[in-house]
């Protein structure tokens, strides 16, 4: 193993095991709202990303981004947030199968932005893992009798997300934090709201809620920045099958800890979904074979 792959292995596996056990730990803010949750995690992320990038030696970075870039970050920062707020609701009112639904879609839902966004061509197997997918969110579209807004609402603007993120020449600690510093003023005002109507929970439940509140801020960085290292240092083909690690960690600790409703309908959505993820991973495992034989042909 590569002196690069090892660490980075570790970095991935990190980063995506956070994010797995996430279940379990945002239910322990209530009675706090997803958006005050959500409004916290942004301002305490922000706060941390400054010492980070100051320690890096990155503030620099900030006058050479350029406009487009910050309407970019903005976008950026527009659907993290979109997406954390999603993932806090669900997690909080019983639907954390919803959520690893999300994130099982998510590597299709990239493909499928792939070919309408950036005009890239679907191989077969890639059209394959696509079709099966979208017959998999039919199926749970008739069990549930509506779409699965959560899990698609989160599949969508991560997808989104790591669209506009892909054209963002900015080191990844710089755009953390630059979407966390755009987000804040927002987030910040809205905890104002709160405090000043009588509606906010963060004084007011014990110097425990203070610090997981606060914690919620680290929890939010930390992953990212596991990811981000992670991203340097591995394959992106290995990035995406670590990917299933989170939804994984999610779906077990939705079905045996929240003991939430899994119908046969439902096993079966998921399991065409995870059919056409299999396709997916062993078509990409193949393509990437084959590129580094080529390269150490022409080598």
């Amino acid at each position: 193993m590569s002196d690069t792959r090892r660490p980075g292995l570790l970095f991935g596996v990190g980063a995506y095991a956070c994010w797995g056990t996430f279940p379990a730990f945002f239910p322990l803010l209530k009675p706090a709202s997803a958006l005050e949750v959500l409004a916290h995690r942004i301002v305490w992320n922000f706060l941390l990303m400054i010492v980070v990038v100051a320690v890096v030696r990155r503030l620099g970075d900030l006058k050479r981004i350029s406009g487009r870039t910050w309407l970019l970050l903005a976008a950026a920062s527009a659907l993290i947030s979109i997406n954390w707020g999603i993932y806090v609701y669900a997690v909080n009112n019983g639907h954390v199968v919803d959520a690893a639904l999300g994130y099982f879609i998510n590597p299709l839902v990239v493909v499928g932005l792939g070919l309408i966004v950036f005009r890239e061509r679907l191989n077969r197997a890639q059209f394959v893992a696509l079709a099966v997918a979208v017959t998999g969110v039919v199926v749970l579209t008739v069990q549930v009798g509506a779409p699965p807004y959560i899990g698609l609402g989160l599949a969508l603007s991560f997808g989104l997300y790591g669209a506009v993120k892909k054209v963002v020449a900015t080191d990844p600690r710089v755009s953390v934090g630059v979407e966390a510093g755009i987000a804040t003023p927002f987030a910040a005002a809205y905890i104002v709201v709160l405090h000043c109507t009588g509606h906010a929970t963060f004084t007011d439940h014990g110097g425990d809620h203070v610090a997981l509140m606060v914690l919620s801020g680290v929890l939010t960085a930390v992953p990212l920045l596991l990811f981000a290292a992670a991203a340097q240092r591995l394959p992106l083909v290995t990035m995406g099958l670590l990917f299933y690690l989170t939804p994984v960690m999610q779906l077990t600790w939705g079905v045996f800890v929240g003991g939430e409703p899994m119908p046969p309908a439902r096993w079966v959505g998921f399991a065409l979904i995870w059919v056409a993820l299999v396709v997916f991973s062993a078509d990409a495992v193949g393509r990437s074979r084959a590129d580094r034989q080529l390269c150490e042909t022409a080598g």
